[in-house]
């Protein structure tokens, strides 16, 4: 599995800085009484007002656990909230309709159907020429974002990223395999013999690193590169 913090994939930090709680995570006058006009507790104001902070910089809904104390507790400063009021949203009818809200506030729809398929175009596309699985994740997030779509989970884009990199791969062997022919993939074939016991095949010769640069040397390397420059002559 790729590691996620190699990644762009939007996800809080360890330490979360005065800077940025004031910058992404400060709420607007107008935003409190957008929510304040579409809850009727502390509770799920608070809830209501985290969920959309944390989308505005995360472009997903996030759980609370995965919400640092800093964030939750910035934020109910900011509401003028008791400290011991707990975000809560109520009923999951209504948590699922203040997801829609906040959607709709951002302009961004939720088609995980739709977001699947353009990010595995974009990842199918960018695999011809990239072939790091972060890189790829990040093409399909880039894509998502200018989309206006709700970022999936993490582990459904390093899903798409892993299989489609494999098939793309096993396509290009494919047809390098095909267009070898023959002749070319036995001398393939023969980079993995080791002559005798104890010794080395040309494949482990063949990857053996530069020296310092010296005169010699450089005569060694440019014969050496010739050799290799033959190991793809097909003859033709």
């Amino acid at each position: 599995m790729t590691s996620v913090e190699r990644t762009a994939y939007p996800q809080f930090r360890r330490l979360t800085s005065a800077r940025v709680l004031h910058v992404f995570f400060t709420p607007a006058a107008e935003e409190i009484a957008w929510a304040q006009e579409r809850t009727a507790s502390p509770e799920s104001l608070f809830a209501l007002v985290l969920a959309l902070k944390c989308f505005q910089k995360m472009a997903r809904f996030c759980p609370l656990e995965e919400i640092p104390g800093a964030v939750t507790g910035h934020v109910r400063r900011c509401l003028g909230l008791d400290p011991e009021t707990v975000p809560d949203h109520g009923a999951a009818r209504t948590a699922k309709w203040h997801r829609r809200q906040v959607r709709a506030r951002q302009g961004v729809s939720y088609d995980q159907r739709r977001a699947r398929a353009l990010a595995a175009a974009e990842i199918r596309s960018a695999a011809l020429v990239k072939n790091h699985p972060p890189d790829l994740i990040n093409v399909a997030l880039e894509r998502l974002v200018e989309a206006s779509l709700e970022l999936p989970a993490f582990s459904t884009l390093d899903e798409l990223a892993t299989a489609i990199r494999a098939e793309v791969n096993a396509g290009m062997f494919t047809r390098i395999t095909e267009r070898m022919g023959s002749a070319a993939r036995q001398r393939l074939q023969a980079l993995l013999t080791v002559a005798v016991p104890g010794g080395t095949s040309v494949f482990n010769r063949l990857k053996k690193p530069a020296q310092r640069a010296t005169w010699s040397r450089f005569k060694a390397q440019a014969e050496y590169l010739s050799q290799v420059d033959a190991l793809g002559d097909t003859g033709a």
